[in-house]
């Protein structure tokens, strides 16, 4: 994992989400969450991008091969829940090949292999209809979109219990920056607040109402 991606992972979606709502930038992946709860994936977009078969069909699962240790796949399946593009075969040879997890626009199956293997999925949903001779992979490593969530290959992908969000890479080191310093002043709450400080008290000494407002300058305490 890069040292960019290792700062994203120390942090929550929510913090993330706030930074790029501060500056004017939607990141959240509507209606994705993970199979299990109790992941956290990070690091850099591999994405994938498949298309309705017509009279000749194409592969589905064969771009696993070229994907590197670390990164998350990003399946665009725009959305389908009629039927699935990552089942046990894929869950089980990422796992072993130290990908850092897969996020789909669409629906997933196989679920208790999924699950005894540990492989962090995050998906629409799930159900056992093969995606084989009805989707077909028609381009890797280029734009995609996670429900109308634009992913360019290389753009950071954090998941947690609270969903999926994505930072452009163009934007990463200052929406990181911001996140951090969101987190630091939500801890700060919480110390503030155990010290006897009133909850409104501790939100105002640390700017919270504003942490996330676009354009707005917190002020240090």
């Amino acid at each position: 994992m890069d040292t960019l991606a290792e700062r994203y992972q120390k942090l929550d979606t929510t913090c993330v989400s706030d930074a790029m709502d501060k500056i004017g930038i939607e990141c959240g992946v509507y209606g994705v969450k993970p199979v299990r709860s109790g992941w956290k994936i990070c690091g850099r977009a591999f994405t994938v991008h498949y298309a309705p078969c017509g009279a000749v069909k194409g592969t589905v699962g064969d771009f696993l091969d070229d994907v590197e240790p670390g990164q998350v796949i990003v399946i665009d399946n725009a959305g389908r829940d009629n039927c699935t593009v990552w089942g046990d075969i894929m869950a089980k040879t990422a796992r072993r090949m130290g990908i850092a997890g897969t996020v789909i626009d669409g629906v997933c199956r196989d679920i208790p292999a999924v699950l005894d293997c540990g492989y962090p999925v995050y998906s629409k949903g799930y159900y056992m209809r093969t995606g084989k001779d009805r989707v077909y992979v028609d381009g890797v490593n280029v734009p995609v979109t996670l429900s109308d969530i634009p992913v360019y290959p290389g753009d950071i992908i954090l998941g947690d219990d609270s969903g999926v969000v994505v930072v452009p890479q163009s934007l990463a080191e200052e929406v990181a920056g911001i996140a951090e310093d969101i987190d630091r002043k939500e801890q700060e709450i919480l110390k503030l607040s155990a010290e006897g400080h009133s909850l409104k008290e501790a939100r105002m000494l640390t700017g919270y109402h504003h942490l996330q407002t676009k354009g707005q300058r917190v002020s240090e305490n």
